[in-house]
C-alpha cells in the first residue's frame, strides 16, 4: 500500500525492499543520486540513473522500462522530483521516504561499486 503525501505516493524503506527484492521483484529500485554517491554505496540490485540525466531527457535502462519503479536518493528530495517526472512520462513511480539514509538506518544492505560493504555519502 502506498503512503500518499502532498508530493505524490511514497513508500517506507521496508516496503521498498519488499517490493524490489527477491527472485521476482514486482518493481525496480531506481537510484537517482549522482555517480560518486552511487559508487560509494547503494542498495544491492538497484538500477542507477542520476536525476540530472533524467531531467536532461535520459531514458530508463531496459530492465526498468515498463515496470513499476521505486525511486530512491539520499534523503528523499531528489527521488520525489524524479518520481513526479517519471509519472509525467507515464511510468508508475513512487519514491522512498527518507531515501538511502533511512535505508541504511533500517539495517538494509548497502554495497559499493565492487559489491563490498558500502556507505552513504
Amino acid at each position: 500500500m502506498f503512503l500518499f503525501r502532498r508530493n505524490g505516493p511514497r513508500v517506507t524503506v521496508d516496503e521498498a525492499r519488499s517490493r524490489t527484492g527477491g527472485e521476482q521483484p514486482e518493481a525496480v529500485l531506481l537510484d537517482v543520486r549522482e555517480k560518486p554517491e552511487w559508487t560509494t554505496g547503494h542498495a544491492p540490485g538497484a538500477v542507477h540513473v542520476p536525476l540530472s540525466e533524467l531531467t536532461a531527457g535520459a531514458t530508463l535502462p531496459t530492465v526498468a522500462e515498463g515496470r513499476p519503479l521505486v525511486v530512491i536518493c539520499r534523503s528523499g528530495h531528489r527521488s520525489q522530483q524524479a518520481a513526479k517526472l517519471l509519472a509525467e512520462r507515464g511510468a508508475q513511480a513512487v519514491d522512498v521516504e527518507g531515501g538511502m539514509n533511512a535505508w541504511a538506518a533500517a539495517g538494509h544492505p548497502v554495497v559499493d561499486e565492487r559489491g563490498n560493504s558500502g556507505r552513504i555519502a
